[in-house]
């Protein structure tokens, strides 16, 4: 891989974004038993909302909501499995129910009895299987959000598809490694007017991944199915940035249908809209709280 590539990619964010996520949203380690633990980044106190983040990022990508929320409610981001100082799952090939059995863990180990649970992207896979009505989450998410909800791949219509996915993103990965494929890739999660410090920001998180935590959550990506999830349990918002290319409003319009509600269209905004406009989507999840 060329280093280049790699120290460019490691050194995109200012060191003052750096020190402002480690003075206000800092990682720490939390057991969930069975000798595992999962990185959590955690600001506020109120009502729990829990941010799970996409395939291509981390918990601190949700720096700037949490401190727009900071006053209203507890905010807590995860790490997801394999991902940051997470421990990985056992299987090679985990489920969404693996992943949300992970997240009952944790809930379980931050005495988390009522939230409303977000899921961006790949996490939506894992809180749509968390919000279902056999789930033994169910009870204690009293909202769901899914913003640019990933479908999977999962689907038996899909294998076509599921089979081109999985091989592109892991030779993808094994072409270029983690740091190549953030500053290639990086770049189509927000809008082209986007803001360059959210430029920066989204490629600084996809450079953090693990090889492991990424093999498996491309493994999530292909074998979930999100519709088959749905409707949740609970009352759910589906958001999608107007101008996402990787969701599409038009892909995310049919996920809406199947919940029943209408699809709400977060303006200015790509794939990673809670980075590239934090207010909008603060803005959202109070009026779920408020709810």
């Amino acid at each position: 891989m060329n280093d280049a590539i790699a120290t460019n990619a490691l050194t995109s964010l200012p060191a003052s974004e750096l020190a402002l996520l480690e003075a206000r949203f800092p990682a720490r380690a939390v057991p969930v038993g069975g000798g595992a633990v999962v990185s959590v980044r955690e600001r506020g106190a109120g009502p729990a909302i829990v941010c799970l983040h996409g395939i291509g990022s981390g918990a601190a990508s949700w720096l700037n909501v949490a401190l727009l929320l900071a006053p209203q409610a507890r905010v807590v981001a995860w790490d997801a499995p394999g991902y940051g100082a997470s421990t990985p799952l056992p299987a090679a090939q985990p489920s969404a129910a693996d992943y949300a059995q992970r997240l009952h863990g944790l809930l379980d180990a931050l005495d988390v009895q009522s939230c409303v649970l977000v899921g961006h992207s790949l996490g939506a896979l894992t809180a749509a299987s968390a919000a279902r009505k056999d789930s033994a989450l169910a009870s204690r998410i009293r909202r769901l959000v899914l913003i640019s909800p990933a479908a999977g791949y999962g689907a038996t219509h899909r294998e076509e598809a599921r089979r081109k996915v999985r091989a592109e993103r892991l030779a993808t990965l094994d072409e270029l490694g983690i740091a190549g494929m953030a500053a290639k890739r990086a770049g189509r999660l927000v809008s082209d007017s986007a803001s360059e410090l959210a430029r920066q920001w989204v490629q600084w998180n996809m450079a953090q991944l693990n090889d492991g935590g990424y093999r498996q959550a491309v493994e999530l990506l292909c074998s979930a199915d999100l519709l088959a999830d749905l409707p949740p349990a609970m009352p759910v918002r589906v958001a999608c940035g107007a101008l996402d290319v990787v969701t599409t409003p038009e892909a995310c319009a049919e996920v809406a249908r199947r919940c029943g509600v209408p699809l709400e269209s977060i303006a200015d905004a790509g794939h990673a809209s809670y980075v590239e406009q934090p207010q909008a989507v603060a803005a959202l999840l109070r009026e779920v709280l408020a709810a």
